[in-house]
């Protein structure tokens, strides 16, 4: 059985007291303007500012694959900017989620989260455009979240 609490709604509403993480996947090559980072950006400004220009300071930060940049928006709620894809299309190369780099990320979430004491809410991370199957990431946020006792909770839209 899961440790994962599977919630109809919107990830970037949890509706649960204390501090909170809202985690998502971003790509490696500083594109916002589809998917979860719509719902993300009509909420906040923040990630999407905090991302642009992580990406636009990249030579000088530690922007890539598996690297994640943590922004407060507000007093108990965070936003995890997870980078954990290639690019943006499939192509020859296969589709642009990254396991290992979801995975690095998750790990480090995993950190941020336990000093914050928060719990963490995602949409289905790498499956939408990034083009993954639950079935390979769900184990990695048990791995790296659920194990270590962190309250994780994935949020499918509703009809």
């Amino acid at each position: 059985m899961s440790g994962i609490m599977y919630v109809r709604g919107d990830a970037t509403v949890p509706s649960v007291k204390g501090v909170k993480v809202i985690a998502h996947v971003c790509n490696d090559i500083g594109g916002w303007g589809k998917g979860f980072v719509l719902a993300l950006s009509r909420r906040w400004p923040e990630p999407e500012a905090a991302y642009r220009a992580w990406h636009r300071n990249r030579a000088a930060n530690d922007f890539g694959l598996g690297a994640v940049q943590f922004v407060q928006v507000e007093r108990y709620v965070w936003v995890a900017n997870m980078i954990g894809q290639r690019g943006t299309r499939t192509g020859s190369k296969g589709v642009p989620v990254r396991y290992e780099a979801i995975d690095t990320a998750l790990d480090a979430l995993a950190e941020k989260a336990g000093e914050l004491g928060a719990s963490v809410h995602m949409p289905r991370i790498g499956c939408g455009l990034a083009g993954g199957t639950w079935s390979r990431v769900e184990p990695l946020i048990e791995e790296r979240l659920v194990r270590r006792g962190i309250r994780v909770a994935v949020y499918d839209l509703g009809e």
